[in-house]
């Protein structure tokens, strides 16, 4: 998945509790639908609460809005793994709207590999690296 050319997909439906007093999702909102697509990934690759085989923090989070979404919109969240470095794994969203196809936003997040006891960062395990690039461990 490191080249871009394999992408995982989540889907959901906006609840109106997303919705702010304008009607349309919160902009904060999207970070949420952005973690509950890497973590549908991460349990799709074998994880039970985060990324298999390493504890991980955000250390890195940005948004950009295309356009709006409403509820009771069907979403469909893409999340490309677009690099692993030597502690950070680098994930690319896209939000699209399933009835029109419209790009509604894009982001990106960096987490970093950190010791579960010293949060101090720590590089990617083996096997870690192979389960979400793909490759058995």
């Amino acid at each position: 998945m490191t080249d871009g050319s394999s992408t995982f997909t989540h889907r959901l439906t906006v609840r109106f509790s997303d919705c702010d007093a304008m009607g349309h999702v919160n902009h904060a909102v999207y970070f949420t639908y952005f973690e509950q697509c890497r973590f549908s990934w991460w349990r799709h690759l074998g994880g039970a609460a985060g990324i298999p085989g390493a504890t991980t923090i955000i250390v890195h989070a940005d948004c950009d809005y295309r356009a709006p979404a409403h509820v009771h919109d069907e979403l469909e969240i893409r999340l490309t793994l677009t690099g692993i470095g030597r502690t950070s794994i680098s994930i690319a969203y896209q939000i699209a709207n399933l009835t029109t196809g419209q790009q509604l936003a894009d982001g990106h997040t960096v987490n970093v590999t950190v010791d579960p006891v010293t949060r101090v960062p720590v590089p990617v395990p083996e096997f870690t690296r192979a389960q979400l690039s793909g490759r058995n461990a």
